[in-house]
C-alpha cells in the first residue's frame, strides 16, 4: 500500500518494534549506518529494550524518510517533527513512557503504537497537548481505532503542538479521567478485533456482544471470554431477566443453562 503523507518532512521516526518485524531487516540490511536510540536504554524498561520502540534520525536519509512515509503499514510508528536534540527529545519520549493512574498505580504508556496514538491524543485538550508534546512540533501517523482497522478505513492522522506556556510533563504524569476513558475503551476495542479476527465473525457484531457483557456485569477478562464464546454459541437467544443477588459467575452460568435448554 502507498500511501503519500501530508505536510513537512519527518526528522525522526519513533519506530514500533513490535509491529515493524520487516522494517527492523530493511533497516539492518540497507541502512546500518542510519543513528538511532533505543528509547527503553537507560529505563527501567531496559531489561526488554529489544522489544520497545526505537528513534530513527531522519534527517540526514532522506531515502529512508521517503520509505515511511510510502509504506506506512510496514513502518509502524510515529513521525516527529522537532528541532530540539537528539538527547532532549529523548528524554521527553522517555518521561512519557511511565504515567500514574490513580494513587496507587503505574503503568507503561506504548503512546508510540498507532492504535493507542489514536485513542490517547485525542483524549488531549490543547493545554495537554502542549505538555505531552513538549520539544515536538508535530506529529503523524498512519492509523486509526480499532474499529477502523477492522473497517480498512485507517488513514494518516497529525497533530501539531499549540505551544502554550505550559509546566513541563511530569515525572509520571497522572493520566486524566478523560485519558483513562479513551486507554480504557481502546483495550475494549482492542479485544473486539481479536476475537473478530479468531473468530471470523464481524467486528461490529462482537462489539455489540461486548457491550452486551459488560453491561451484564461481565468485566471481568476471563468472565468476559466465556460470556462471548457463550453468545457466538447463541447469537439470536433473549436476554430475559436474571434474579437479584447473583454473582456475575453465577448469572453467566444461569444464562448458559437457560440457552441449552432453549437453543434459540
Amino acid at each position: 500500500m502507498s500511501v503519500a503523507a501530508p505536510g513537512q518532512h519527518a526528522q525522526w521516526l519513533l519506530l514500533d518494534i513490535a509491529q515493524a518485524p520487516q522494517a527492523v531487516q530493511t533497516l539492518r540490511r540497507g541502512f546500518a549506518g542510519v543513528h538511532s536510540l533505543r528509547l527503553f536504554d537507560g529505563t527501567e524498561f531496559q531489561p526488554v529494550s529489544e522489544q520497545g520502540p526505537w528513534l530513527i534520525d531522519l534527517r540526514d536519509t532522506p531515502a529512508l524518510s521517503a520509505l515511511c512515509h510510502a509504506d506506512p503499514l510496514t513502518w509502524q510508528g510515529l513521525l516527529l517533527g522537532s528541532e530540539a536534540s537528539a538527547q532532549v527529545l529523548r528524554e521527553h519520549l522517555q518521561r512519557m513512557l511511565t504515567v500514574s493512574v490513580g494513587l496507587n498505580h503505574r503503568a507503561l504508556l506504548n503512546f508510540y503504537n498507532r492504535q493507542t496514538a489514536s485513542y490517547f491524543f485525542d483524549a488531549c485538550d490543547a493545554r495537554q497537548l502542549s505538555c505531552w508534546l513538549g520539544p515536538i512540533g508535530w506529529l503523524r501517523w498512519f492509523g486509526g481505532t480499532w474499529a477502523d482497522l477492522a473497517g480498512g478505513s485507517q488513514g494518516w492522522q497529525q497533530l501539531r503542538n499549540p505551544g502554550l506556556a505550559v509546566e513541563p510533563l511530569r515525572i509520571e504524569q497522572s493520566l486524566t479521567r478523560r485519558q483513562r476513558e479513551r486507554l480504557y475503551r481502546c483495550l475494549l476495542d482492542q479485544h473486539v478485533w481479536r476475537w473478530s479476527q479468531a473468530t471470523g465473525n464481524d467486528y461490529r457484531l462482537m462489539s455489540s456482544f461486548q457491550e452486551q457483557g459488560l453491561e451484564l456485569g461481565f468485566s471481568e477478562q476471563t468472565l468476559l471470554d466465556d460470556w462471548l464464546w457463550l453468545r457466538l454459541q447463541h447469537p439470536r437467544a433473549e436476554l430475559t431477566p436474571l434474579p437479584q443477588g447473583l454473582s456475575p459467575r453465577e448469572r453467566l452460568e444461569l444464562m448458559r443453562r437457560r440457552w441449552l435448554n432453549d437453543p434459540t
